[in-house]
C-alpha cells in the first residue's frame, strides 16, 4: 500500500510540474528585506513579501524583540489559562484594541488560528454566517468548523448580499464575513455598503484586515477607518506577520463579550501556546512607530502608484487598484510560471499564482511594494519584467 500511495502522489506532483501550478520555495540566507540573498549568495529584489512598511528587519523593531526575549524570556511553554498570561500580552492586546478602536483584542498564534476559531466558538445551528466567495482560505476552515447555516454571495456583490440576507432571515444572529483587502487582486471590499446593509437586516460584521491594518485609511487602521464604519464592525481580525513587523502571530479584536467568550471557547487560543514575547515586544514597538509617523504609510502607497505606472507604460496588463498589492496579468499559468522564472534568473523575486489560488485562465505574477523599496528597485523592476517578456514566445498579454 505504501508502494502504492507513493507512486500516487509522485504522479500528482509531476502533473503540477507540468501544468504550471507547482510552488517551488526558494532558500533565503539573509533576514526578510527587500534585497536579500539567496544560498548561492545573488543578491535578489525582493517584491514579493508582505512587508509593506519595511518594518521585518527595522532596527527600531529588532532591539525591541531583544529587551522583550531579556525581559520576558524565549515563551510560556504552556497555553494561558493554564499557566498564566504575561503582562506584555495584556498589554499588546490592549494596545491593538486602542490602535483599532474596539473593546479588547486576543491573541492567537496566527491569524488562520484567529480565524479558525472565532465562528465555532460564537454560532450554533440557530444561525447563519454570510460570507464573500473569495475570502481568505482561513475564514473558510473557520466556517466550516461550526455548526451555523452557511451562505456565499459573489465577491464584493452588494445585491448577492441583500439575498442572502433576506435567504437566512429566519436565523436568530446573522454574521457577515469580508476580507478587508482580497489578497490576491488588491481589491477593497466596500465595507460602507456592506455595513449598511447590515444595519437594514440586524446583522453582524466581520473584517479580516489582514492585508491593510497599519497602511490603509487615514492613520492606518485598516478599511474599516477607510470607509468611515470603524464602530459599527463588530469583529476585526488580523496578523502580526504583516505590514506589523513581519514576524508571526494574530488577533481578533471586537466588543469586549465576543473576546471575553473567545477566551473561554476558541479552540487555537485555548489548545496553542501563545505568541513569543520577543514579537509582541517587538509588535508594540511597531504600534508606536505607526503613531508617531505617517511617513511609512504615505511611502509604500506612492511606491505603488510608481510600479503601476511603470508597468502601464510598459504595456503589461494590471488589476486596477491602488494598493500595494499589484496584480500582473498573464492568464495562462504556464506564462506567468515562466515570467516568474525569467525574473528570478534576472535577481527579482515575484511569485507567479495560478489555478487554484486564483481562477483558472487568471494567472498572475502579484508584486507587492514596501515602503523600504527605492525609486531604482521600482524601475529596475519594471525593466526586468519588460526584459523577461520580450524574450518569451508571444502571448496575449505579453507586451512587445
Amino acid at each position: 500500500m505504501l508502494d502504492q500511495l507513493r507512486a500516487e502522489l509522485r504522479q500528482r506532483l509531476d502533473d503540477m510540474h507540468e501544468s504550471g501550478v507547482y510552488k517551488p520555495e526558494h532558500v533565503m540566507a539573509t533576514p526578510q528585506s527587500t534585497h536579500v540573498l539567496d544560498d548561492a549568495g545573488r543578491s535578489i529584489l525582493n517584491l514579493c513579501a508582505n512587508n509593506y512598511l519595511g518594518l521585518a528587519d527595522d532596527p527600531r523593531v529588532l532591539a525591541a524583540a531583544h529587551e522583550a526575549l531579556d525581559l520576558w524570556g524565549y515563551g510560556m511553554a504552556s497555553v494561558r489559562f493554564i499557566c498564566g498570561t504575561q503582562e506584555v500580552h495584556r498589554d499588546l492586546e490592549k494596545r491593538l484594541a486602542q490602535f483599532l478602536r474596539t473593546d479588547d483584542s486576543i491573541l492567537f498564534g496566527s491569524c488562520f488560528d484567529a480565524n479558525g476559531g472565532v465562528f465555532e466558538a460564537l454560532l450554533d445551528e440557530r444561525d447563519a454566517v454570510i460570507s464573500d466567495a473569495l475570502n481568505h482560505a482561513s475564514i473558510i476552515d473557520g466556517i466550516r468548523l461550526c455548526k451555523a447555516r452557511r451562505l456565499r454571495y459573489s465577491n464584493r456583490d452588494m445585491s448577492e448580499l441583500e439575498a442572502r440576507l433576506q435567504e437566512a432571515a429566519d436565523a436568530r444572529y446573522r454574521l457577515i464575513v469580508t476580507d478587508g483587502v482580497f489578497s490576491m487582486d488588491g481589491y477593497l471590499a466596500p465595507l460602507d455598503e456592506i455595513c449598511a446593509l447590515a444595519d437594514r437586516y440586524d446583522a453582524l460584521v466581520m473584517v479580516d484586515d489582514s492585508h491593510a491594518v497599519g497602511f490603509v485609511g487615514p492613520t492606518g487602521r485598516g478599511t474599516p477607518e477607510l470607509f468611515g464604519v470603524a464602530g459599527r464592525v463588530d469583529i476585526v481580525s488580523g496578523t502580526l506577520g504583516k505590514a506589523l513587523g513581519g514576524a508571526s502571530g494574530g488577533y481578533l479584536a471586537g466588543r469586549s463579550e465576543i473576546v471575553e467568550l473567545l477566551r473561554q471557547r476558541a479552540r487555537p487560543y485555548l489548545f496553542s501556546n501563545s505568541v513569543p514575547p520577543p514579537v509582541v515586544g517587538a509588535s508594540l514597538a511597531v504600534l508606536d512607530l505607526l503613531d508617531s509617523s505617517s511617513d511609512l504609510r504615505e511611502r509604500v502607497h506612492a511606491n505603488a502608484a510608481a510600479f503601476r505606472a511603470g508597468m502601464s507604460a510598459a504595456g503589461f496588463t494590471l488589476l486596477p487598484g491602488e494598493h500595494p498589492i499589484v496584480p500582473v496579468m498573464f492568464g495562462d499559468a504556464l506564462v506567468a510560471g515562466a515570467v516568474a522564472a525569467g525574473l528570478w534568473e534576472r535577481g527579482v523575486y515575484a511569485v507567479a499564482f495560478s489555478y487554484p489560488v486564483v481562477p483558472e485562465g487568471k494567472a498572475r505574477i502579484r508584486v507587492q511594494l514596501s515602503a523600504a523599496h527605492s525609486a531604482d528597485d521600482i524601475a529596475r523592476a519594471v525593466d526586468a519584467f519588460r526584459s523577461v517578456a520580450g524574450q518569451l514566445p508571444h502571448h496575449p498579454q505579453l507586451p512587445r
